[in-house]
């Protein structure tokens, strides 16, 4: 880094006029709540996750067979992104999944809080993939960033991203605890400067997840940097969406700020558990429970 991020990309934000964009956005959502191939759309962006401390490799290896058998179940539905599990549930999902073009994401480097060793989350994100990831979702060091220390941010990221090669890595910027809109650019700035495949909004481990305002920044953000650099950086809102509503508002904020080479789930990941069986409930028009039975007695 030549130059801090301030310096090179704009950070400041405006927040009554993305106030103004998001109610705009929001008045066209409920008119699109019944719209089942918007639905399925939706549907084909989630990244399945299971985060509990309950998870097990017996619940690893029945989410992987719900969705081996999801396209019998449902037919006309597409499959999800990917299945986002515990480091320790890789495997499992690994040996058992079959459905085609299904991704395997795994949390790693230190997973929720962050608050680790460097070398510690290095090499979590390297037994990850080796366990058979395709993908890690990590997290910034969100103390260093609050603290202004940007460059032991980046560096970490940057670190992360070279042991991950061509597999995507996903960084959680914790928008719910960044204190201004501001700050949540910046942060996408550091984080799509690292390397970032792509850009998330939170963990779904704290009170404030993803909201519209966090997403239509971090949106505007990653068409500056594809316009200043050419380089696209998917996506993904997660935690805290449960409903289609939920799912069409963000899914819309993508479309108006980034367009329609962002919507598809090469760059466009919705994070979620409730929110599968919520879309397939609308899609279907019956209530579902497909995925929250997938281990006895789990909590999902």
């Amino acid at each position: 880094m030549n130059m801090s991020f301030e310096e090179k990309f704009n950070v400041e934000v405006d927040d009554k006029a993305v106030a103004k964009a998001l109610d705009a956005i929001k008045a066209k959502v409920n008119g699109r709540v019944n719209d089942k191939e918007l639905l399925k759309r939706c549907f084909s962006l989630i990244d399945l996750t299971t985060l509990n401390s309950t998870d097990s490799i017996e619940r690893g290896e029945l989410f992987a067979q719900r969705v081996n058998e999801l396209s019998q179940k449902f037919e006309g539905v597409p499959n999800v992104a990917a299945i986002c599990v515990y480091p320790s549930l890789v495997s499992s999902v690994r040996n058992t999944l079959t459905a085609k073009d299904v991704k395997i994401a795994s949390v790693a480097a230190g997973f929720p809080a962050s608050q680790t060793f460097i070398d510690i989350k290095l090499s979590e994100c390297q037994m990850c993939l080796e366990m058979g990831a395709d993908e890690l979702d990590v997290v910034i060091s969100l103390g260093y960033f609050l603290e202004g220390d940007y460059f032991t941010v980046f560096s970490e990221l940057q670190q992360m991203k070279e042991v991950a090669g061509d597999a995507q890595v996903k960084v959680i910027l914790e928008t719910g605890a960044m204190p201004s809109l501001s700050d949540i650019r910046l942060a996408s700035f550091l984080a799509m400067e690292a390397g970032a495949d792509f850009i998330k909004t939170s963990t779904g481990k704290i009170d404030v997840a993803a909201t519209p305002e966090a997403l239509y920044v971090m949106c505007q953000a990653a068409k500056d940097y594809y316009d200043a650099t050419g380089r696209m950086v998917g996506i993904k809102p997660a935690g805290g969406m449960t409903t289609a509503p939920d799912a069409i508002m963000f899914y819309s904020i993508v479309e108006e700020i980034l367009g329609e080479k962002w919507l598809n789930n090469k760059w466009l990941r919705l994070g979620a558990s409730r929110l599968a069986d919520n879309l397939l409930s609308d899609i279907v028009g019956q209530k579902v429970q497909y995925f929250s039975a997938s281990a006895p007695g789990a909590k999902y």
